[in-house]
Protein backbone atom coordinates (compact mmCIF):
# COMPACT_ATOMS: atom_id res chain seq x y z
CA UNK A 1 0.00 0.00 0.00
CA UNK A 2 1.31 3.78 -1.40
CA UNK A 3 1.54 6.36 1.17
CA UNK A 4 -1.41 8.45 0.61
CA UNK A 5 -0.70 11.34 -1.68
CA UNK A 6 -0.89 14.15 1.36
CA UNK A 7 0.16 13.49 5.10
CA UNK A 8 -2.99 13.50 7.66
CA UNK A 9 -2.94 16.76 9.52
CA UNK A 10 -4.00 15.70 12.58
CA UNK A 11 -1.38 17.13 14.54
CA UNK A 12 0.36 20.28 15.08
CA UNK A 13 3.29 21.47 16.27
CA UNK A 14 1.46 24.77 18.40
CA UNK A 15 -0.54 22.04 20.23
CA UNK A 16 1.15 18.63 20.53
CA UNK A 17 1.06 16.92 23.35
CA UNK A 18 3.03 13.66 23.59
CA UNK A 19 0.17 12.05 25.82
CA UNK A 20 -2.66 12.44 22.75
CA UNK A 21 0.15 10.55 20.34
CA UNK A 22 -0.83 7.35 18.50
CA UNK A 23 2.72 6.64 19.01
CA UNK A 24 2.76 7.12 22.89
CA UNK A 25 -0.15 5.25 23.53
CA UNK A 26 1.16 2.23 21.10
CA UNK A 27 4.49 2.35 23.34
CA UNK A 28 2.37 2.60 26.88
CA UNK A 29 0.07 -0.52 25.30
CA UNK A 30 3.16 -2.62 24.08
CA UNK A 31 5.12 -1.97 27.27
CA UNK A 32 1.63 -2.84 29.41
CA UNK A 33 2.07 -6.35 27.59
CA UNK A 34 5.20 -6.85 27.64
CA UNK A 35 5.22 -6.47 31.68
CA UNK A 36 2.00 -8.64 32.01
CA UNK A 37 3.75 -11.09 29.90
CA UNK A 38 7.31 -11.18 31.52
CA UNK A 39 5.79 -11.35 34.59
CA UNK A 40 3.83 -14.79 33.48
CA UNK A 41 7.46 -16.02 31.83
CA UNK A 42 9.16 -15.38 34.87
CA UNK A 43 8.53 -18.66 36.55
CA UNK A 44 10.22 -20.37 33.02
CA UNK A 45 13.11 -17.90 33.16
CA UNK A 46 12.38 -16.11 30.22
CA UNK A 47 11.97 -12.27 29.32
CA UNK A 48 10.20 -10.45 26.68
CA UNK A 49 13.85 -10.07 24.86
CA UNK A 50 14.15 -14.05 25.03
CA UNK A 51 11.13 -15.43 24.38
CA UNK A 52 11.11 -13.58 20.90
CA UNK A 53 13.78 -14.54 18.87
CA UNK A 54 13.12 -18.30 20.85
CA UNK A 55 9.36 -17.91 19.26
CA UNK A 56 10.76 -16.87 15.89
CA UNK A 57 13.10 -19.79 15.56
CA UNK A 58 10.61 -22.35 16.75
CA UNK A 59 8.06 -21.07 13.65
CA UNK A 60 11.43 -20.34 10.83
CA UNK A 61 14.06 -23.36 12.09
CA UNK A 62 17.69 -22.92 11.65
CA UNK A 63 17.61 -19.06 10.41
CA UNK A 64 20.71 -16.26 9.82
CA UNK A 65 21.65 -14.72 13.21
CA UNK A 66 21.48 -11.46 11.23
CA UNK A 67 17.97 -12.23 9.77
CA UNK A 68 17.11 -12.91 13.18
CA UNK A 69 17.92 -9.34 14.72
CA UNK A 70 16.71 -7.77 11.96
CA UNK A 71 13.21 -9.55 12.27
CA UNK A 72 13.74 -8.64 15.82
CA UNK A 73 14.56 -5.10 14.75
CA UNK A 74 17.64 -5.48 17.27
CA UNK A 75 21.76 -4.27 16.28
CA UNK A 76 23.88 -6.74 15.50
CA UNK A 77 25.57 -6.83 18.91
CA UNK A 78 22.63 -6.60 21.03
CA UNK A 79 21.62 -9.94 19.73
CA UNK A 80 24.84 -11.74 19.81
CA UNK A 81 24.81 -10.77 23.81
CA UNK A 82 20.96 -12.34 24.02
CA UNK A 83 22.43 -15.11 22.36
CA UNK A 84 25.27 -15.61 24.36
CA UNK A 85 22.86 -15.94 27.22
CA UNK A 86 20.47 -17.72 25.32
CA UNK A 87 23.44 -20.28 24.57
CA UNK A 88 24.32 -20.60 28.26
CA UNK A 89 20.65 -21.26 28.93
CA UNK A 90 21.22 -23.92 26.70
CA UNK A 91 18.18 -22.60 25.04
CA UNK A 92 19.74 -22.26 21.57
CA UNK A 93 23.06 -23.17 19.50
CA UNK A 94 25.18 -21.10 17.09
CA UNK A 95 26.97 -22.99 13.86
CA UNK A 96 28.64 -21.57 11.10
CA UNK A 97 26.71 -21.81 7.73
CA UNK A 98 28.35 -24.81 5.58
CA UNK A 99 28.13 -23.36 2.19
CA UNK A 100 29.58 -19.77 3.41
CA UNK A 101 31.82 -20.08 6.75
CA UNK A 102 30.91 -15.84 7.04
CA UNK A 103 27.38 -16.93 8.19
CA UNK A 104 26.62 -17.99 11.69
CA UNK A 105 23.10 -19.66 11.84
CA UNK A 106 21.16 -19.91 14.73
CA UNK A 107 18.45 -22.94 16.12
CA UNK A 108 16.57 -23.81 18.87
CA UNK A 109 17.29 -26.85 20.86
CA UNK A 110 14.98 -29.07 22.68
CA UNK A 111 15.43 -27.20 25.94
CA UNK A 112 14.95 -23.89 24.05
CA UNK A 113 11.55 -25.72 22.26
CA UNK A 114 10.34 -26.97 26.00
CA UNK A 115 11.14 -23.05 27.24
CA UNK A 116 8.67 -21.40 25.26
CA UNK A 117 5.50 -24.43 24.95
CA UNK A 118 3.85 -22.02 27.43
CA UNK A 119 4.36 -18.55 25.62
CA UNK A 120 1.46 -18.91 22.96
CA UNK A 121 -0.59 -19.54 25.44
CA UNK A 122 0.58 -16.68 28.16
CA UNK A 123 0.37 -14.40 24.95
CA UNK A 124 -3.08 -15.34 23.99
CA UNK A 125 -4.51 -14.79 27.50
CA UNK A 126 -2.42 -11.49 27.72
CA UNK A 127 -3.94 -9.99 24.86
CA UNK A 128 -7.07 -11.41 25.45
CA UNK A 129 -7.27 -8.88 28.66
CA UNK A 130 -6.15 -6.51 27.19
CA UNK A 131 -9.24 -6.80 24.76
CA UNK A 132 -11.34 -6.97 27.49
CA UNK A 133 -14.48 -4.96 26.56
CA UNK A 134 -13.70 -4.93 22.75
CA UNK A 135 -16.30 -6.69 20.61
CA UNK A 136 -14.98 -8.97 17.79
CA UNK A 137 -16.02 -6.21 15.24
CA UNK A 138 -13.71 -3.96 17.25
CA UNK A 139 -11.08 -6.25 17.19
CA UNK A 140 -11.00 -6.80 13.83
CA UNK A 141 -11.38 -2.43 12.65
CA UNK A 142 -8.45 -2.07 15.13
CA UNK A 143 -5.99 -4.69 13.59
CA UNK A 144 -7.07 -3.10 10.44
CA UNK A 145 -5.96 0.18 11.32
CA UNK A 146 -2.67 -0.80 12.67
CA UNK A 147 -1.99 -3.09 9.66
CA UNK A 148 -2.64 0.32 7.48
CA UNK A 149 -0.60 2.39 9.86
CA UNK A 150 2.01 -0.22 9.35
CA UNK A 151 1.41 -0.32 5.13
CA UNK A 152 2.24 3.28 5.34
CA UNK A 153 5.35 3.40 7.24
CA UNK A 154 6.50 -0.10 5.22
CA UNK A 155 5.76 3.05 2.10
CA UNK A 156 7.47 5.97 3.62
CA UNK A 157 10.82 3.35 4.42
CA UNK A 158 10.65 1.62 1.10
CA UNK A 159 10.76 5.76 -0.80
CA UNK A 160 13.25 6.93 1.56
CA UNK A 161 15.53 3.76 0.52
CA UNK A 162 15.02 4.50 -2.86
CA UNK A 163 15.68 8.25 -2.41
CA UNK A 164 19.04 7.20 -0.35
CA UNK A 165 19.76 4.53 -3.69
CA UNK A 166 19.20 7.86 -6.12
CA UNK A 167 21.30 10.03 -4.32
CA UNK A 168 24.79 10.88 -5.18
Amino acid sequence: MAPASSSARFYRAASYKSEDSVGYLMKRVIGSIVHQVDRRLEVHGLTSAQWGPLLHLHKMGRTPVAELARGMQVDAGAMTRLLDRLEKKRLCRRARCTEDRRVVQVEITPEGEASIAEVPAVLAEVLNAHLAGFSADEWQTLKGYLLRMLATGEALREAEDREDEAAP
